[in-house]
C-alpha cells in the first residue's frame, strides 16, 4: 500500500484523506494539537472539523512531523495559504527528496503575490515535475460524506498529473488531469473573493438574479486575470474554474460565502474571526489578487470593492451600490 502524508488535518485535509484511503493508499495526517490526534486515532473521527464522520481505518494522524513524512513519496499540503510559507520550512527538512507535493490550497501570498506551487518551489527547490495542484468544486463535508463529485489534477509533468489521478481515483471522486497548474490556481483563489461577494449579496437579502450577475461578473474578471499571465482560457471554463466557482457561490457549506453572507448583515471582518476557527481563504487573498491583478494591469471591481469591505472602508451595501454605478460598457471587453 502506497503512503501518503496529509499537512494538515483540517476540514479539506482530512476529507482528502478519506478519498485517499478509499482509492487505496495508507494515509497519515499530521495536526498540531494532541486532542486532534487522539480522536482521530481513538475515535476515528476529527469532531472539531468533520463531526459525525468515520474515517477509514488507513487513515491515522500524528503531531511527529518526522512520523508523518517518513516513507511518503505523496505529500499533501492543506495548511491556509497564509502559513504556508512558514509551515512549509519546518517540514521540508522531513520530506522525501522525490516525494511530489501537492497543494490544496487556494489562495495568493500576501507580500509576494506568489501563487502556491511558486511557494513550495521556494522553500522546498522542487521542480515544476514534483509540484502539483488539486483543485475544483470540492465542499469538504461532501466529500466527507462520499458524495459523487470530481476535481483536476494539474501538473506541469502530465505522466506525474496522471499518477496522482490513479491515487486519488476513488469510488465517489473522479479527478482529471491538465497541465495548466496557474490556471487551477487562479481559479481556485479568485472564486474564494466571488463566493465572499455572493455572500454579501444573500446577507443582504438580495436573489438569484444580483447573485447569478456577481458570479457570472466575477468568472469574467478571474479569466481576464488568469490568461493575462498565461492560463489556457479553457481551465476557467472547467472543475477548476466555473465548477468550483459554483460550489462557493451556491452552498451554505462553503466559508468564503458564508463569510460574506454575515459582512452582508453588518458583522465586522474581526467580530467573525472571532466566532469561528474555520478560514475563509477570500478574505486574506483578495488584498493580494488585487495588488496582481494591478501588476499585470488588469481591472479587477469585485476583488477591489470586497477587499474594501473586508477591510472596513465600505459597507456590503456600498459595494453592491457601486458595483451599479459604474461606468457601462461591451459585456465582452
Amino acid at each position: 500500500m502506497s503512503k501518503v502524508a496529509i499537512f494538515s488535518a483540517g476540514s479539506w485535509g482530512t476529507a482528502f484523506s478519506m478519498v485517499l484511503a478509499d482509492a487505496g493508499n495508507d494515509v497519515t495526517l499530521w495536526a498540531r494539537r494532541d486532542e486532534v490526534v487522539d480522536a482521530i486515532n481513538g475515535q476515528r473521527e476529527n469532531p472539531d472539523y468533520l463531526p459525525g464522520v468515520e474515517l477509514p481505518p488507513s487513515v491515522s494522524a500524528t503531531t511527529d512531523v518526522e512520523k508523518a513524512a517518513h516513507g511518503a513519496d505523496l505529500v499533501v499540503l492543506a495548511t491556509p495559504s497564509q502559513t504556508l510559507r512558514e509551515n512549509l520550512t519546518d517540514w521540508a527538512p522531513y520530506l522525501q527528496k522525490d516525494a511530489v507535493l501537492v497543494s490544496m490550497m487556494k489562495g495568493v501570498e500576501l507580500g509576494s503575490l506568489k501563487r502556491m506551487s511558486e511557494v513550495i518551489a521556494e522553500v522546498t527547490g522542487a521542480g515544476p515535475e514534483r509540484i502539483a495542484v488539486v483543485s475544483g468544486p470540492n465542499l469538504a463535508m461532501e466529500i466527507a460524506r462520499r458524495e459523487p463529485a470530481a476535481s483536476v489534477v494539474a501538473c506541469a509533468d502530465e505522466d506525474v498529473a496522471k499518477q496522482i489521478q490513479a491515487r486519488c481515483h476513488a469510488p465517489a471522486f473522479r479527478p482529471y488531469t491538465s497541465v495548466d497548474v496557474l490556471g487551477c490556481e487562479l481559479g481556485g483563489a479568485y472564486k474564494n473573493v466571488v463566493g465572499l461577494a455572493v455572500g454579501m449579496a444573500v446577507g443582504l437579502g438580495f436573489g438569484d438574479n444580483t447573485t447569478a450577475s456577481v458570479i457570472t461578473r466575477g468568472l469574467a474578471e478571474t479569466a481576464r486575470l488568469a490568461m493575462a499571465l498565461g492560463a489556457n482560457p479553457l481551465t476557467l471554463m472547467g472543475l477548476a474554474g466555473l465548477g468550483d466557482l459554483v460550489a462557493t457561490c451556491s452552498s451554505p457549506l462553503s466559508r468564503n460565502r458564508s463569510f460574506g453572507e454575515k459582512l452582508g448583515k453588518g458583522m465586522t471582518t474581526e467580530e467573525i474571526y472571532a466566532s469561528t476557527r474555520q478560514v475563509a481563504e477570500g478574505a486574506k487573498s483578495c488584498s493580494s489578487l488585487l495588488a496582481l491583478a494591478a501588476r499585470t494591469g488588469v481591472d479587477a471591481p469585485i476583488a477591489h470593492h470586497v477587499d474594501a469591505v473586508v477591510a472596513g472602508r465600505m459597507t456590503a451595501q456600498e459595494m453592491m451600490d457601486a458595483f451599479i454605478a459604474r461606468d457601462t460598457k461591451a459585456e465582452t471587453d
